[in-house]
């Protein structure tokens, strides 16, 4: 049992376990305490001073987030000498902050500019400082980096390297010249940013954002020889009522639907459509996989198999394990392989000339919008997706439009690449890519359904960082004898923290696994680079949880049993792993530089 110790805040008894920091205590007593470089996520840095306190005896205030409590301490969170410290260094973070707020991409959620409006910073006491020599940088066709806006908390810098094990991003310099920055200061597409956008989840300000297509979507609605087909990700219709005044978690994909078809689009469609195209062709390649070098001795293509849904994830490995590559999955992402069938496929059925069609995707991820420029991804004839949206960005455009989003009515997809099921839904929550494959792969392989109640593969689920799996594989069909007896070793890793150490386990041989499923982001694409801020793990579990009840609430619930899938196969692909759907639908990686 942990020892207790006894305080006071504002005069208020508390009693809180050894190791609580003075703002866990203080948030126990429903007292806040300002805080900008400290986030729930990311270990304590303790170094804009925005949190400080007053602790009865001590001729200096002290920060909140960094100090632990002791017995007896008595600590005053608003006496004269905190208000006019905390005014103080607010006002100094200002005098070096570009603050055109009306201009600013995080207006009306910048953590800096509620601060500023809670304190009432109506004066400038200081020097303005904020017209220097920055930089703005955006090559990058994910995220921009302005420098005006930064206040140096270091969250992305953390960010990066605790969380993300990537290190795109540090401190460089010292004293007034301290300045977050790349490799040599070079443009952040030139690095190992994998373009995740976790750094923009943690920034506080409007540092670091989305780079954003909305004027160009615009645009292509308002051409009327533009067919503009959009896709909406698994994970969007579980964060974008966040943006829109609504609580967390809250499933909103009919009233999505009924905006995205107000906007204009003229089809609204699915990526969940293609996330069961995905498995169907993942969970073949894994079984071809099996045969080759289980039953064949052919290490050509090796195990462990890896996912490659995470254009985050595919990109560090690039950089990190190319000496691996070939264990990466050569399937396309769902929204690359909707992108090329949309100009293919789905220009046939609707007798569109592709080059009039305008692709666009709705992603919880920025790191989507990198992946839809690889040069690689022009299958179709043409660039397969055009613009990525993020979450937020869609949100934007609703708002844009005047469209009262609570009060809209619930539609549903169009048909064509519109129809899809819960196994395609569980895409965007961490091991849910993994629990779909294994819904198809097993009863594939046996005829039966996979032996966990309600098809829900619990091992595979929740926020742990690293969960592991084993399914036994018996009773088979006649095709699948070699498999007889078998146990597939699955690994689930989200967080690139935490890819990296389970891909260094596997490269030792410390481990050994049959099928791998890794997103870049935390809690999966629910807690990607693109979805509303802020995002922390209470808010990851809500979408989580809504994840799954949207699975559970569809009629069909695996992806082989997806009508709109069968009918593609025979109408269009042939099989999984075909002429056809190796052309359209898998693709390739490259060897990318560390530094």
């Amino acid at each position: 049992m942990s020892k207790m110790v006894n305080l006071k805040i504002n005069g208020i008894d508390v009693s809180v376990e050894a190791g609580t920091t003075i703002l866990q205590a203080a948030e126990k007593l429903k007292i806040k305490i300002p805080v900008l470089c400290y986030h729930k996520d990311l270990c304590i840095a303790g170094n804009c001073r925005v949190c400080v306190v007053e602790v009865v005896g001590s001729r200096k205030l002290v920060a909140a987030c960094a100090t632990p409590v002791s017995e007896g301490l008595e600590i005053h969170t608003n006496s004269l000498m905190v208000r006019n410290a905390r005014k103080d260094i607010i006002e100094l973070l200002l005098s070096e902050h570009n603050a055109d707020c009306t201009k600013c991409y995080r207006n009306g959620n910048c953590e800096l500019q509620d601060l500023a409006a809670e304190y009432k910073i109506t004066n400038q006491d200081f020097l303005d400082l904020a017209h220097g020599a920055y930089t703005i940088d955006d090559l990058s066709p994910s995220i921009i980096k302005d420098d005006s806006r930064c206040i140096r908390c270091q969250r992305c810098v953390r960010t990066c390297s605790e969380m993300q094990s990537v290190g795109a991003l540090s401190v460089a310099n010292k004293g007034s010249e301290m300045k977050i920055s790349t490799f040599f200061d070079r443009p952040m597409r030139e690095v190992v940013c994998t373009n995740c956008g976790q750094c923009v989840i943690h920034c506080p300000t409007g540092a670091l954002i989305e780079k954003t297509y909305i004027e160009r979507v615009w645009d292509a609605i308002a051409d009327p020889n533009k067919h503009v087909v959009v896709q909406t990700a698994p994970a969007v219709r579980i964060g974008l009522g966040e943006e829109l005044e609504l609580d967390a978690g809250e499933r909103v994909t009919g009233k999505m639907v009924s905006a995205l078809k107000r906007l204009g689009f003229d089809s609204v469609l699915d990526t969940d459509f293609t996330a069961d195209l995905t498995i169907m062709e993942e969970g073949t390649e894994l079984l071809h996989r099996l045969k080759a070098n289980l039953v064949e001795g052919d290490h050509s293509e090796p195990l462990p198999m890896t996912t490659s849904c995470s254009p985050g994830w595919v990109k560090f490995f690039e950089h990190t394990f190319p000496e691996m590559l070939d264990n990466m999955s050569t399937c396309k992402s769902p929204q690359q392989m909707f992108g090329s069938l949309a100009k293919t496929y789905y220009a046939k059925k609707i007798d569109v000339d592709p080059e009039n069609i305008v692709s666009v995707s709705v992603m919880p991820c920025t790191a989507k919008k990198f992946e839809a420029d690889r040069p690689e991804m022009r299958d179709s004839g043409y660039k397969d997706v055009d613009y990525v949206l993020t979450t937020r960005e869609l949100a934007v455009m609703i708002m844009q439009a005047g469209i009262q989003f609570a009060d809209l009515p619930e539609e549903k997809y169009d048909s064509i690449m519109g129809k899809s099921s819960g196994a395609a839904v569980i895409f965007g929550a961490t091991g849910g890519v993994m629990e779909a494959a294994l819904r198809t792969a097993y009863e594939l392989v046996t005829g039966r359904e996979v032996p966990f109640e309600n098809l829900n593969i619990e091992p595979v689920r929740g926020l742990d960082g690293v969960r592991e799996a084993t399914v036994k594989i018996e009773d088979v069909l006649p095709d699948w004898k070699f498999l007889e007896g078998a146990e597939l070793k699955c690994c689930v890793a989200h967080g690139l923290a935490n890819a990296r150490n389970v891909m260094e386990k596997v490269k030792s041989g410390e481990v050994e696994y049959h099928f791998i499923e890794i997103m870049a982001c935390p809690g999966g694409c629910l807690g990607g680079g693109g979805q509303p801020i802020p995002t922390n793990d209470e808010i990851r579990q809500k979408r989580m949880k809504a994840i799954y009840d949207e699975d559970m609430s569809l009629a069909i619930r695996k992806s082989h049993e997806n009508p709109e899938i069968v009918q593609i196969y025979k109408e269009f692909l042939g099989e999984p792993l075909g002429k056809q759907s190796h052309k359209l639908l898998h693709t390739e990686y490259f060897e990318r530089q560390r530094y």
